[in-house]
């Protein structure tokens, strides 16, 4: 995984832009998918899915993730009264006509944000809690190396001076401990897709 510039999000042609003028670019990282072809974002989407999410990701990230839940619970961060459609409006109620007809993508316990959209090249999904409402969206462009990758930019709109504290405080956690545990899972998640004809990919 490389942190790449804000540019390397806003100067795609992706449909999320027209539905997020009033959040902020947090992250913008990509992902190594070695030998991945223009039409594979679907098969990478579903490695992502086989997967799994928070509980399967190394000890200290659940940890962390864990503390930051029964944080959550204690202060009332993530009541329902503070999450989408309460607090804040999906960005589904954005959505053109034609992406609403689209596949949402799927949603689980394992998946905390829940999807919004899915298309062949990009997808998005949102979380809301009393610091913030957070988009991931993951987009699919060719790479340095004539294969396509997967790149994943956080996209943030604050709750007010407390949720922009909380984002700076939860900022070396993220670059230390969580953005490598995902890096590893996510790229091993490629690594490990069905191939047809000869069961999982190259390690």
């Amino acid at each position: 995984m490389a942190r790449l510039t804000t540019a390397a999000f806003t100067e795609q042609p992706w449909r999320i832009h027209a539905i997020t003028g009033d959040f902020s670019v947090e992250d913008v990282w990509s992902f190594r998918t070695p030998g991945a072809g223009p039409d594979d974002f679907p098969v990478m989407v579903e490695a992502l899915r086989a997967a799994g999410g928070i509980r399967n990701q190394p000890a200290l990230a659940r940890l962390l993730f864990a503390a930051r839940w029964r944080l959550g619970a204690l202060l009332g961060w993530d009541a329902p009264s503070e999450s989408v459609g309460s607090r804040v409006a999906s960005l589904r109620d954005r959505l053109p006509a034609d992406l609403r007809d689209a596949p949402r993508g799927w949603d689980d316990d394992a998946m905390p944000l829940k999807a919004v959209y899915e298309l062949r090249d990009e997808s998005a999904r949102e979380l809301a809690n009393k610091t913030v409402h957070t988009i991931m969206h993951l987009g699919w462009v060719p790479g340095g190396a004539g294969d396509h990758e997967l790149r994943m930019t956080v996209l943030v709109k604050a709750n007010g001076r407390f949720g922009r504290l909380y984002m700076a405080l939860i900022a070396p956690f993220r670059y230390l401990v969580i953005y490598p545990a995902m890096t590893r899972r996510w790229e091993q998640a490629w690594r490990d897709r069905p191939v047809a004809g000869r069961g999982p990919g190259p390690s």
